[in-house]
């Protein structure tokens, strides 16, 4: 099959067959007109890699799933390698996490110094007790048109253009 329908049937672009082939996940043989040629053994591997991906792999993250499948097994990830792969990949979300937690407890402990009248809760994220102890809190929060943003307070904005 031509390029064309090769990315058809896996549902990318034409682009992302040639990245693809670029980096020696997938190969095609050249008609005598220079077409590149595929066969129907490549869906399976395009899918794979464009599942991958979707899910936050690497490019290079894909390369033990395609060998897996090149070497005639059933799934991508019925080798070895593949689940190291998983393991490695679990390990670094689980480390993004850990540090997406101190950061949020940062900003949290931050917030709270700024505006002691906040909430955390998981239930109403950043939500005031009482806008009334805020402002209180916040005194420049005072003015007169405090406006509300996503459910927050936000400061008043003054427009200098009269009539504006």
């Amino acid at each position: 099959m031509r390029i064309g329908e090769l990315a058809a049937k896996a549902g990318v672009s034409t682009r992302a067959l040639r990245y693809y082939e670029q980096h020696g996940l997938i190969s095609s043989r050249r008609t005598d007109n220079g077409y590149r040629q595929y066969d129907e053994s490549d869906v399976p591997l395009v899918a794979q890699i464009r599942a991958l991906l979707a899910a936050g792999f690497s490019l290079e993250d894909t390369r033990p799933f395609v060998d897996c499948l090149r070497a005639g097994h059933d799934s991508g990830d019925s080798c070895p390698e593949s689940v190291a792969v998983y393991r490695r990949k679990l390990a670094e979300i689980d480390l993004e996490i850990r540090s997406l937690v101190e950061r949020r407890a940062e900003v949290a402990n931050q917030l709270a110094r700024a505006c002691p009248g906040c909430v955390l809760s998981p239930e109403r994220m950043n939500d005031h007790v009482d806008d009334g102890e805020l402002r209180r809190a916040r005194p420049e929060w005072r003015q007169a048109g405090a406006g509300r943003l996503l459910g927050r307070l936000v400061p008043a904005v003054q427009d200098d253009r009269a009539g504006a």
